[in-house]
Protein backbone atom coordinates (compact mmCIF):
# COMPACT_ATOMS: atom_id res chain seq x y z
CA UNK A 1 0.00 0.00 0.00
CA UNK A 2 1.19 3.16 -1.26
CA UNK A 3 2.70 6.25 1.79
CA UNK A 4 0.07 8.36 -0.17
CA UNK A 5 -2.76 6.12 0.22
CA UNK A 6 -4.68 7.58 2.75
CA UNK A 7 -4.06 11.14 1.91
CA UNK A 8 -6.99 13.05 0.52
CA UNK A 9 -6.60 14.95 -2.83
CA UNK A 10 -7.42 18.70 -2.86
CA UNK A 11 -8.78 18.79 -5.73
CA UNK A 12 -12.20 19.63 -6.90
CA UNK A 13 -14.32 16.77 -7.83
CA UNK A 14 -14.97 17.00 -11.39
CA UNK A 15 -18.46 17.94 -12.01
CA UNK A 16 -20.83 15.65 -13.98
CA UNK A 17 -21.63 16.29 -17.14
CA UNK A 18 -25.49 16.04 -16.44
CA UNK A 19 -24.82 18.81 -13.91
CA UNK A 20 -22.57 21.15 -16.34
CA UNK A 21 -25.24 20.81 -19.01
CA UNK A 22 -27.73 22.35 -16.13
CA UNK A 23 -25.51 25.06 -15.29
CA UNK A 24 -25.49 25.79 -19.00
CA UNK A 25 -28.53 25.77 -19.95
CA UNK A 26 -29.54 28.03 -16.75
CA UNK A 27 -26.80 30.23 -17.66
CA UNK A 28 -28.29 30.47 -21.67
CA UNK A 29 -31.71 30.77 -19.98
CA UNK A 30 -30.27 33.85 -18.00
CA UNK A 31 -28.54 35.04 -21.21
CA UNK A 32 -31.52 34.93 -23.32
CA UNK A 33 -33.32 36.40 -21.05
CA UNK A 34 -31.48 39.40 -20.82
CA UNK A 35 -31.17 39.18 -24.47
CA UNK A 36 -34.73 39.35 -25.05
CA UNK A 37 -35.29 42.42 -22.20
CA UNK A 38 -32.47 44.39 -24.45
CA UNK A 39 -34.30 43.61 -27.48
CA UNK A 40 -37.93 44.15 -25.70
CA UNK A 41 -36.07 47.65 -24.35
CA UNK A 42 -36.14 49.92 -27.63
CA UNK A 43 -39.50 48.73 -28.33
CA UNK A 44 -41.22 49.84 -25.02
CA UNK A 45 -39.21 53.14 -25.42
CA UNK A 46 -40.69 54.30 -28.32
CA UNK A 47 -44.32 55.15 -26.88
CA UNK A 48 -42.45 57.66 -24.34
CA UNK A 49 -40.55 59.26 -26.84
CA UNK A 50 -43.97 59.79 -28.46
CA UNK A 51 -45.70 60.93 -25.39
CA UNK A 52 -42.69 63.65 -24.68
CA UNK A 53 -43.49 65.12 -28.34
CA UNK A 54 -47.08 65.72 -27.41
CA UNK A 55 -46.42 68.95 -25.44
CA UNK A 56 -44.96 70.57 -28.70
CA UNK A 57 -47.88 69.29 -30.71
CA UNK A 58 -50.50 70.47 -28.79
CA UNK A 59 -48.22 73.78 -28.16
CA UNK A 60 -48.41 74.30 -31.83
CA UNK A 61 -52.51 73.48 -31.92
CA UNK A 62 -53.07 76.14 -29.11
CA UNK A 63 -53.11 79.36 -31.65
CA UNK A 64 -55.76 77.65 -34.10
CA UNK A 65 -57.97 76.63 -30.86
CA UNK A 66 -57.42 79.94 -29.92
CA UNK A 67 -58.52 81.82 -32.85
CA UNK A 68 -61.17 79.19 -33.49
CA UNK A 69 -62.56 80.58 -30.00
CA UNK A 70 -62.01 84.09 -30.65
CA UNK A 71 -64.00 84.01 -34.10
CA UNK A 72 -66.45 81.76 -32.21
CA UNK A 73 -67.28 84.18 -29.58
CA UNK A 74 -67.40 87.22 -32.24
CA UNK A 75 -70.24 85.49 -33.91
CA UNK A 76 -71.99 85.11 -30.82
CA UNK A 77 -71.57 88.79 -30.04
CA UNK A 78 -72.78 89.50 -33.83
CA UNK A 79 -76.12 87.21 -33.00
CA UNK A 80 -76.84 88.94 -30.13
CA UNK A 81 -76.29 92.91 -31.59
CA UNK A 82 -78.38 91.89 -34.86
CA UNK A 83 -81.05 90.72 -32.25
CA UNK A 84 -80.70 93.51 -30.49
CA UNK A 85 -80.95 95.53 -33.53
CA UNK A 86 -83.98 93.78 -35.14
CA UNK A 87 -85.77 94.19 -31.58
CA UNK A 88 -85.26 97.95 -31.26
CA UNK A 89 -86.13 98.24 -35.00
CA UNK A 90 -89.52 95.74 -34.24
CA UNK A 91 -89.90 98.02 -31.56
CA UNK A 92 -89.63 101.28 -33.70
CA UNK A 93 -92.18 99.90 -36.75
CA UNK A 94 -94.35 99.72 -33.53
CA UNK A 95 -94.44 102.99 -32.36
CA UNK A 96 -94.44 104.27 -35.92
CA UNK A 97 -97.42 102.58 -36.56
CA UNK A 98 -99.17 103.48 -33.95
CA UNK A 99 -98.25 107.29 -33.98
CA UNK A 100 -99.23 107.19 -37.51
CA UNK A 101 -102.35 105.75 -36.89
CA UNK A 102 -103.13 108.33 -33.99
CA UNK A 103 -102.34 111.11 -36.32
CA UNK A 104 -104.37 109.59 -38.76
CA UNK A 105 -107.13 109.79 -36.37
CA UNK A 106 -106.82 113.12 -35.09
CA UNK A 107 -106.75 114.58 -38.84
CA UNK A 108 -110.17 112.72 -39.70
CA UNK A 109 -111.55 114.22 -36.24
CA UNK A 110 -110.24 118.09 -37.30
CA UNK A 111 -111.95 117.40 -41.05
CA UNK A 112 -114.98 116.60 -39.39
CA UNK A 113 -114.80 119.21 -37.05
CA UNK A 114 -113.87 121.54 -39.71
CA UNK A 115 -116.91 120.27 -41.64
CA UNK A 116 -119.36 120.42 -38.94
CA UNK A 117 -118.16 124.39 -38.09
CA UNK A 118 -118.36 125.07 -41.73
CA UNK A 119 -121.75 123.64 -41.79
CA UNK A 120 -122.40 125.67 -38.59
CA UNK A 121 -121.47 129.52 -39.71
CA UNK A 122 -122.59 128.79 -42.97
CA UNK A 123 -126.41 128.19 -41.76
CA UNK A 124 -125.67 131.54 -39.31
CA UNK A 125 -124.49 133.36 -42.65
CA UNK A 126 -127.28 132.42 -44.63
CA UNK A 127 -129.65 133.22 -41.60
CA UNK A 128 -127.79 136.41 -41.24
CA UNK A 129 -128.55 137.38 -44.99
CA UNK A 130 -131.96 136.80 -44.19
CA UNK A 131 -132.35 139.09 -41.56
CA UNK A 132 -130.16 141.58 -43.16
CA UNK A 133 -132.94 141.98 -45.57
CA UNK A 134 -135.67 141.96 -44.02
CA UNK A 135 -133.97 144.85 -42.32
CA UNK A 136 -132.57 146.19 -45.08
CA UNK A 137 -136.09 146.43 -46.64
CA UNK A 138 -137.96 147.72 -43.65
CA UNK A 139 -135.19 150.61 -43.85
CA UNK A 140 -135.90 151.11 -47.16
CA UNK A 141 -139.55 151.66 -46.93
CA UNK A 142 -140.02 153.81 -43.78
CA UNK A 143 -137.67 156.12 -45.75
CA UNK A 144 -139.15 156.20 -49.11
CA UNK A 145 -142.38 156.82 -47.82
CA UNK A 146 -145.71 154.16 -48.86
CA UNK A 147 -145.34 155.52 -52.23
CA UNK A 148 -142.51 153.61 -52.91
CA UNK A 149 -143.46 150.52 -50.88
CA UNK A 150 -146.51 150.18 -52.84
CA UNK A 151 -144.90 150.15 -55.69
CA UNK A 152 -144.15 147.58 -57.95
CA UNK A 153 -141.35 146.22 -59.88
CA UNK A 154 -141.41 145.70 -63.57
CA UNK A 155 -142.53 141.99 -64.93
CA UNK A 156 -141.53 142.97 -68.36
CA UNK A 157 -141.39 139.94 -70.88
CA UNK A 158 -139.73 141.71 -73.16
CA UNK A 159 -136.70 139.41 -74.94
CA UNK A 160 -133.13 140.59 -74.04
CA UNK A 161 -131.13 141.33 -77.21
CA UNK A 162 -127.66 142.08 -78.08
CA UNK A 163 -125.26 142.25 -75.39
CA UNK A 164 -127.57 141.96 -72.58
CA UNK A 165 -129.21 138.77 -73.91
CA UNK A 166 -125.40 137.00 -73.97
CA UNK A 167 -125.26 138.25 -70.37
CA UNK A 168 -128.33 136.07 -69.28
CA UNK A 169 -128.02 133.35 -71.18
CA UNK A 170 -124.85 133.10 -69.44
CA UNK A 171 -126.22 134.02 -65.98
CA UNK A 172 -129.48 131.01 -66.78
CA UNK A 173 -126.45 128.69 -67.78
CA UNK A 174 -124.92 128.21 -64.89
CA UNK A 175 -128.38 127.33 -62.49
CA UNK A 176 -127.30 124.50 -60.23
CA UNK A 177 -123.91 125.11 -59.97
CA UNK A 178 -122.37 125.25 -56.29
CA UNK A 179 -122.10 128.08 -54.04
CA UNK A 180 -118.91 128.64 -52.78
CA UNK A 181 -117.78 131.88 -50.53
CA UNK A 182 -114.91 133.69 -53.31
CA UNK A 183 -116.05 131.34 -56.36
CA UNK A 184 -115.51 132.64 -59.40
CA UNK A 185 -116.45 129.51 -61.61
CA UNK A 186 -116.47 127.88 -63.66
CA UNK A 187 -118.18 125.29 -61.76
CA UNK A 188 -118.63 127.07 -58.22
CA UNK A 189 -119.86 130.90 -57.81
CA UNK A 190 -120.33 133.54 -55.10
CA UNK A 191 -122.93 135.47 -55.85
CA UNK A 192 -120.60 138.46 -57.14
CA UNK A 193 -118.33 136.17 -58.94
CA UNK A 194 -121.37 135.18 -61.27
CA UNK A 195 -122.15 138.49 -62.08
CA UNK A 196 -118.64 139.55 -62.97
CA UNK A 197 -118.72 136.48 -64.65
CA UNK A 198 -121.51 136.87 -66.71
CA UNK A 199 -120.38 140.81 -67.93
CA UNK A 200 -116.98 139.07 -68.49
CA UNK A 201 -118.50 137.39 -71.39
CA UNK A 202 -119.35 140.18 -73.27
CA UNK A 203 -116.10 142.08 -72.25
CA UNK A 204 -116.93 144.19 -69.75
CA UNK A 205 -114.83 144.32 -66.56
CA UNK A 206 -116.90 144.86 -63.61
CA UNK A 207 -115.65 144.75 -60.11
CA UNK A 208 -114.72 141.77 -58.10
CA UNK A 209 -116.94 142.45 -55.07
CA UNK A 210 -120.87 143.21 -54.27
CA UNK A 211 -120.36 146.65 -52.77
CA UNK A 212 -118.43 147.72 -55.98
CA UNK A 213 -120.75 146.19 -58.20
CA UNK A 214 -123.73 148.44 -56.71
CA UNK A 215 -122.58 151.49 -57.56
CA UNK A 216 -121.27 150.62 -61.52
CA UNK A 217 -123.06 151.85 -63.65
CA UNK A 218 -126.64 153.78 -63.75
CA UNK A 219 -129.16 153.56 -60.82
CA UNK A 220 -132.49 152.16 -61.80
CA UNK A 221 -135.75 151.81 -60.38
CA UNK A 222 -136.70 148.57 -59.65
CA UNK A 223 -140.54 149.58 -61.76
CA UNK A 224 -137.85 149.83 -64.41
CA UNK A 225 -135.86 146.50 -64.88
CA UNK A 226 -134.40 145.51 -67.95
CA UNK A 227 -132.50 141.76 -68.35
CA UNK A 228 -128.73 142.14 -68.18
CA UNK A 229 -129.56 144.74 -64.99
CA UNK A 230 -127.78 144.12 -61.76
CA UNK A 231 -129.93 144.09 -58.69
CA UNK A 232 -128.28 144.45 -55.33
CA UNK A 233 -129.39 143.82 -51.42
CA UNK A 234 -128.54 146.64 -49.34
CA UNK A 235 -127.65 149.87 -49.99
CA UNK A 236 -125.87 151.20 -52.97
CA UNK A 237 -122.05 150.67 -51.95
CA UNK A 238 -122.54 148.43 -48.94
CA UNK A 239 -124.15 146.07 -50.63
CA UNK A 240 -124.14 142.41 -49.51
CA UNK A 241 -125.56 140.21 -52.32
CA UNK A 242 -125.93 141.27 -56.05
CA UNK A 243 -127.93 138.97 -58.79
CA UNK A 244 -128.68 139.44 -62.74
CA UNK A 245 -132.12 140.77 -63.63
CA UNK A 246 -133.52 138.08 -66.41
CA UNK A 247 -136.35 139.28 -67.25
CA UNK A 248 -140.22 137.97 -66.83
CA UNK A 249 -139.87 139.40 -63.18
CA UNK A 250 -136.95 136.80 -62.71
CA UNK A 251 -133.54 136.68 -61.43
CA UNK A 252 -130.47 134.60 -61.20
CA UNK A 253 -127.86 134.15 -58.05
CA UNK A 254 -125.63 132.45 -56.72
CA UNK A 255 -128.01 132.72 -53.53
CA UNK A 256 -125.86 130.30 -50.71
CA UNK A 257 -124.34 127.22 -49.82
CA UNK A 258 -127.76 125.44 -48.98
CA UNK A 259 -129.17 126.60 -52.65
CA UNK A 260 -126.47 127.07 -55.07
CA UNK A 261 -126.76 128.97 -57.85
CA UNK A 262 -130.67 129.60 -58.56
CA UNK A 263 -133.00 131.61 -60.74
CA UNK A 264 -136.36 132.61 -58.42
CA UNK A 265 -138.47 135.21 -58.59
CA UNK A 266 -138.22 138.78 -57.76
CA UNK A 267 -141.06 137.74 -54.84
CA UNK A 268 -138.93 135.28 -52.89
CA UNK A 269 -136.36 138.07 -51.82
CA UNK A 270 -136.97 141.43 -53.06
CA UNK A 271 -134.00 143.68 -53.85
CA UNK A 272 -133.38 146.68 -52.39
CA UNK A 273 -132.11 148.22 -56.02
CA UNK A 274 -130.25 148.13 -59.16
CA UNK A 275 -128.08 149.51 -61.63
CA UNK A 276 -127.63 149.42 -65.36
CA UNK A 277 -124.41 148.77 -67.03
CA UNK A 278 -125.43 148.47 -71.09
Amino acid sequence: MSHTAHIPSHRKPRQSASKTALRAGVAGGVLSTIAVAGAAGPAQAEPVTQTIEMPTITSGLSPAVAASAEATQQVALDLETQAHEDAAAETAAKKAKKAKAEAVRKAEAKKKAEAAAKARAEAAEEAAERASRTAERTTLSASTGSSASSSSPSQSTSSATGSAASIVAFAKAQVGDAYVPGGTGPNSWDCSGLVQAAYGSVGIDLPRVSQSQSTFGTQVSLSNLQPGDILYWGSAGSAYHVAIYVGGGQFVGAQNSSTGTVQRSLDYDMPTGAVRVL
